[in-house]
């Protein structure tokens, strides 16, 4: 691992963790290659900013969740290699119900590089510090649909709320949404834009 990265566990010791692509509870219905840990990594930069963002929603007894960080590119390959087997099709009901799977790469649900790469990209929900339980964000983490859009309007008033909760302490940390996923935010300020990295998961 990069001297400039850390275990995010390390900034923020507290924070939920539900690293997907380690295990079979994903799209691809499969543990994901580069993964050989449940462990959140990070560029210290947007550890901090994350850390922020934790302090700020605990004020208002909610806390973040972490699905997915920083990525290896042969992650991102695997994904790439898995969309060309078009048979393949496990995980279909849960994640892209209504979509032919040789479409994901040109809906831009998946792609050739991933921004997850360079570090400083975030998969993340909100839980009630209450229950530990996720708000409902009207969509599950990595659906493949118009429901997952942040402007998606057939929301609920509650649904469309948690999300708007989700992206201001976000972007009050500097960190930007991705307006086809409401779970994925990338710090404005990161410090490796264009480099791939392919360290595993560990």
């Amino acid at each position: 691992m990069p001297q400039n990265f850390t275990y995010v566990k390390e900034f923020i010791p507290t924070i939920s963790l539900d690293m997907r692509y380690f295990g079979s509870h994903n799209f691809t219905g499969r543990p994901v290659h580069g993964y050989e840990k449940p462990v959140a990594i990070l560029t210290k930069r947007a550890a901090l900013a994350l850390q922020q963002v934790e302090k700020h929603l605990n004020k208002q007894g909610l806390a973040l969740k972490i699905f997915d960080a920083y990525r290896p590119q042969r992650a991102v390959d695997h994904f790439k290699a898995w969309s060309l087997v078009i048979k393949d099709t496990i995980a279909k009901r849960e994640f892209y119900p209504q979509l032919d799977k040789k479409n994901l790469f040109k809906l831009g649900f998946i792609a050739g590089k991933s921004g997850h790469s360079r570090g400083s990209t975030v998969d993340l929900t909100l839980i009630d510090l209450t229950n530990n339980k996720e708000l409902d964000m009207g969509a599950p983490f990595d659906f493949f649909g118009d429901i997952s859009h942040h402007n998606y309007s057939k929301l609920t008033t509650k649904q469309k709320e948690n999300r708007k909760i989700l992206r201001e302490a976000m972007a009050k940390f500097g960190f930007k949404a991705y307006d086809k996923e409401w779970w994925h935010y990338t710090l404005k300020d990161e410090p490796y834009r264009k480099t791939y990295f392919d360290f595993i998961v560990k």
